[in-house]
């Protein structure tokens, strides 16, 4: 699965980034197949997933959400393709979204994992927003919502002695 790609956005007309850093309860294992093969396990509506972990490969898949109790479920399709994958150690991918996400932006996501000793320290780096405020959405989305579920559906829930 090691590889390098063949073509990697050109960002550089969108410079906001983002980089979340959080100390996982899983290991590097359980996270990097999360990110490659287990979507619908803590993050896309199950049975949208459409993804090969293979370099150059394009996935595809939906969150489902319902803003506020009561209200209609709302569908967000996610698309992008795997630009780099290291087994149990990175994996690159880009990254679009729509409205509340990157705004149709193609970013580019790198997630980083490094062994510790009771899990995983995982860094989240997202790159290429056109503005501030899609950066910031999106920096909060992972640090407050997205890593925390993927813990605890990974992990199961955190003691709180």
């Amino acid at each position: 699965m090691n590889s390098t790609p063949s073509r990697v956005p050109d960002l550089s007309d969108r410079p906001y980034r983002l980089v979340v850093e959080r100390e996982m309860r899983a290991d590097p294992h359980a996270i990097y197949r999360a990110w490659t093969e287990r979507f619908d396990l803590w993050f896309a509506a199950p049975g949208s997933v459409a993804m090969t972990p293979r370099v150059n490969m394009p996935f595809f898949f939906e969150t489902e959400y319902a803003p506020e109790p009561g209200m209609p479920t709302i569908r967000a399709p996610h698309y992008g393709r795997f630009l780099r994958l290291e087994s149990d150690r990175l994996v690159e991918l880009t990254w679009v979204t729509g409205r509340g996400g990157t705004a149709g932006a193609e970013t580019v996501v790198t997630v980083e994992l490094t062994p510790r000793a009771a899990g995983t320290l995982l860094r989240l780096t997202q790159a290429g927003f056109y503005d501030e405020t899609a950066r910031a959405a999106t920096e909060a989305a992972w640090r407050d919502l997205v890593l925390p579920h993927q813990d605890e559906i990974l992990a199961g829930p955190a003691d709180t002695d």
